[in-house]
């Protein structure tokens, strides 16, 4: 009868070993499932970050393309319009010096007519 009564012990021991490790074995694949999607989802927001990192860096870029082309259009455009000052300036003191001359002609003309009327006015 003992060997009975350890035969049944051992059989009802193997019995719970056994349920005990296959109770556990859809526990076991649906953390794996887990385990997997976690990973997934770790990578997919790596992607999604370093997707965002990109597309930061590339709008810093054309912001800094764009700042650039208009602060050389303003400095073009600061320029065109200092030559046309220069050129208006220019102009104005040319045309200033052509009226002195003018006037100097004039002045001269006026003192030689007068020289030649004193002249004129002394042979008489």
């Amino acid at each position: 009868m003992n060997k009975l009564l350890a035969a049944l012990v051992a059989t009802l021991f193997a019995t719970v070993t056994f349920a005990a490790s296959h109770a556990g074995a859809p526990m076991a694949a649906a953390s794996g499932a887990a385990k997997t999607e976690m990973k997934a989802e770790a990578k997919a927001e790596k992607k999604e970050a370093k997707a965002d990192a990109k597309a930061e860096k590339a709008k810093a870029k054309a912001e800094e393309k764009a700042a650039k082309k208009e602060a050389d259009a303003k400095k073009k455009a600061d320029k065109a319009a200092a030559d046309a000052k220069a050129k208006e300036e220019k102009a104005a003191a040319t045309a200033k010096a052509k009226d002195a001359k003018a006037t100097a002609t004039a002045k001269e003309t006026k003192a030689e007519a007068k020289a030649d009327a004193k002249a004129e006015a002394a042979k008489k």
